[in-house]
């Protein structure tokens, strides 16, 4: 279990764009203790769970769900799973049930009307990322440069530029995001599947 959780630390730190210093300077833990951490090599309390929980803007029983590998391959609408909220204005559907051997990660996401009008921080991790816009209107920057998406464009593009998006309107925006690699398949079935 120990490695589980290293894992999705790992991931979301890394989706984040999270180096370990910036982790540990925001939990109060070293950098030791999350390198081993996230190589399963050592447990980590509740408390300190529930800290890096809030660190990374995710519940603290996402570190006992494992993704699931279901025999049914199609997801109906109605039993798709939010995976996450941020900020409680950004909600992730999954839109796979193999994602634990999966190469890329599909998710449904809903981002609810921009409130405020602070600097939206661009942030970037390992991998590419795919968006295609489903309803609303969704801004997105991408290595500082602003770009208006509607419904029906998409954009494609290394996740190692800058990026960050929002929705600056009044209506809920709707797209899908396609990532690579899949930080949440697991390492046996990286070396057993191509």
């Amino acid at each position: 279990m120990n490695k589980d959780i290293g894992n999705k630390i790992k991931a979301l730190r890394q989706i984040k764009g999270m180096t370990l210093k910036d982790l540990s300077d925001q939990v109060g833990l070293s950098i030791v203790f999350f390198s081993q951490l996230e190589r399963g090599l050592t447990s980590v309390s509740i408390d300190c769970l529930t800290k890096i929980a809030d660190v990374l803007g995710v519940k603290l029983t996402y570190f006992f769900s494992s993704p699931k590998e279901k025999e049914n391959l199609v997801i109906k609408s109605y039993e798709q799973e939010v995976s996450q909220i941020i900020n409680s204005n950004i909600i992730y559907y999954n839109l796979s049930n193999r994602l634990n051997i999966s190469n890329i990660v599909p998710k449904l996401v809903q981002v609810l009307p921009h409130e405020g009008t602070e600097e939206i921080e661009e942030y970037h991790h390992e991998g590419e990322e795919f968006i295609y816009v489903l309803e609303g209107i969704l801004t997105i920057f991408i290595d500082h440069q602003k770009h208006i998406l509607y419904p029906g464009d998409s954009v494609h593009f290394d996740s190692m530029l800058e990026h960050n998006w929002v929705n600056n309107t009044n209506l809920n925006t709707k797209f899908l995001v396609v990532n690579t690699p899949n930080f949440l398949r697991t390492e046996d079935n990286k070396d057993s599947k191509s």
